[in-house]
């Protein structure tokens, strides 16, 4: 090619390149974007043990799809937009002690969370978790039932060891043997009085509060969102229980309104069981986050209807 056509090409193309600008992707809110983990690898887990006044570890969140720049030839916005009224975002906040994900579904863009927390027992109250799976399926249908202030967070398996292990009580704690709903940072002890408390196989509070990955991973999300409620399901038949030791009043008044949509028994059942160390009692009086845990009717049934009028009440509840 000769130096005077190669002039005469450049002075074409080089406007024509000028010409064509990338739209940026699609950012998230930054208020409500947790800086999710990005977790490493099952052997690069949290350490066992850690003293309940200092949970504080900082996780680096990553969207499992994030949006992808596209070509185009119009000009790219001077401000960013806002992602879609119906938005749903995947991730992982943290790993099991055996290396399996913690993954989170997030429905809606507002600024103000709301949790719901299902398989903290695993395999022996499996039902939560398919429960927790057919709202997520059915939000994904309607996602039209999320307020636009609200942003949903779904954690449909906290326990996902003790599920892959059995669906019965030989699925209930971890793979250290924890019950995980008795290692939470408040009213921590290494053992308690079982006369009244379920008592099917022997397990433990962990070696110390919040020793165990699968809570660790949990406290360091709640950090990042600062949900206004939660919801911690269970499995089976006592009703709907307020969080808080002594009991949190926003939390009861949620508990008393979840009953009602749900007719689940409130006040719940009381069988003399000292809870220590559980989620609901240290988001409420740790966190003061409204939250109430709810049994549902049996250790196989999802109660699909009544908690989709549950989900509704959740989401338009106010403090």
């Amino acid at each position: 090619m000769s130096y005077r056509l190669f002039r005469r090409l450049t002075v074409l193309v080089i406007p024509l390149i000028a010409c064509i600008t990338l739209d940026a992707p699609t950012p998230y809110p930054t208020h409500m974007i947790p800086t999710i983990i990005a977790a490493t690898s099952a052997a690069a887990q949290p350490s066992a043990t850690m003293p309940a006044a200092t949970v504080t570890l900082q996780p680096t969140l990553t969207p499992t799809t994030p949006p992808s720049p596209t070509a185009t030839d119009t000009p790219a916005p001077t401000s960013s937009p806002s992602p879609p009224p119906h938005f749903t975002q995947t991730f992982i906040i943290g790993y099991s002690v055996e290396g399996r994900p913690l993954t989170v579904y997030r429905f809606g863009t507002g600024a103000e969370a709301r949790l719901i927390v299902a398989g903290i027992h695993g395999g022996s109250e499996w039902n939560t978790i398919a429960l927790a799976e057919e709202l997520i399926a059915y939000i994904r249908a309607h996602p039209e039932i999320i307020p636009s202030h609200i942003s949903l967070y779904i954690l449909p398996n906290l326990n996902p060891d003790g599920e892959a292990r059995a669906h019965d009580f030989d699925g209930r704690t971890n793979a250290h043997n924890v019950d995980l709903n008795r290692n939470w940072p408040y009213r921590w002890q290494a053992d308690w009085d079982r006369t009244h408390c379920w008592n099917k196989r022997y397990t433990t509070a962990g070696d110390a509060p919040a020793s165990e990955p699968e809570t660790q991973a949990l406290i360091r999300f709640i950090h990042q969102i600062h949900p206004t409620a939660l919801i911690s399901y269970h499995s089976a038949a006592l009703g709907v229980f307020p969080g808080g030791a002594p009991p949190f009043p926003p939390s009861v008044r949620l508990a008393q309104a979840l009953a009602e949509a749900g007719g689940y028994s409130y006040p719940p059942i009381d069988v003399g069981c000292n809870y220590t160390g559980n989620l609901t009692d240290w988001a409420s009086s740790v966190e003061g986050i409204p939250a109430a845990d709810i049994e549902l009717t049996n250790h196989t049934l999802t109660d699909f209807e009544q908690n989709l009028r549950v989900l509704n009440v959740f989401l338009q509840w106010g403090p």
